[in-house]
């Protein structure tokens, strides 16, 4: 036991901790949102739509880590169970919008509330503080990775 104490602070202890989390809390993500008829990708731009507004396709790709062809055949894939539709941009006439039918906006203002309630039990071990804390430290670790990422670039 002294050596698993003693290894515990070690940023390569801490990873594996992460990464074990991050992909138990993701399944109860996934369960949640297949649980819902929805596929992930189709639920992240969906969601990216209710909370943000209408956007430009490539804006939404990059919101919800889609590539291009990806979210083109997401938002196409909308498109055609008339969840979401495509207008032109007001001030660019190279470009559409995206945005969210009458049908799309019930769709996922119902599924988004199931998912919350779902995502509630799955952090339920945490007190309101603690899950302030982790936020704080999460973005921390994220921020400073995601810096040192761009540094080697």
């Amino acid at each position: 036991m002294k050596s698993e104490s003693k290894n515990s602070s070690s940023a390569a202890h801490v990873w594996l901790i992460l990464w074990k989390a991050a992909h138990a809390v993701e399944q109860n993500a996934r369960d949640s949102v297949f649980g819902l008829g929805l596929g992930m990708s189709d639920f992240a731009v969906l969601e990216a739509l209710l909370h943000k507004g209408a956007q430009p396709v490539n804006v939404i790709g990059r919101r919800v880590f889609l590539t291009s062809g990806s979210i083109t055949t997401a938002i196409d894939r909308l498109e055609l169970r008339n969840l979401v539709q495509r207008t032109p941009h007001p001030e660019d006439q190279r470009a559409r919008l995206v945005q969210l039918t009458e049908k799309g906006r019930r769709l996922i203002e119902n599924a988004f509330r199931q998912h919350a309630l779902d995502m509630e039990e799955t952090m339920a071990v945490l007190t309101p503080d603690e899950r302030v804390e982790l936020t704080r430290l999460l973005k921390k670790v994220g921020l400073f990775a995601a810096a040192r990422l761009s540094r080697h670039k």
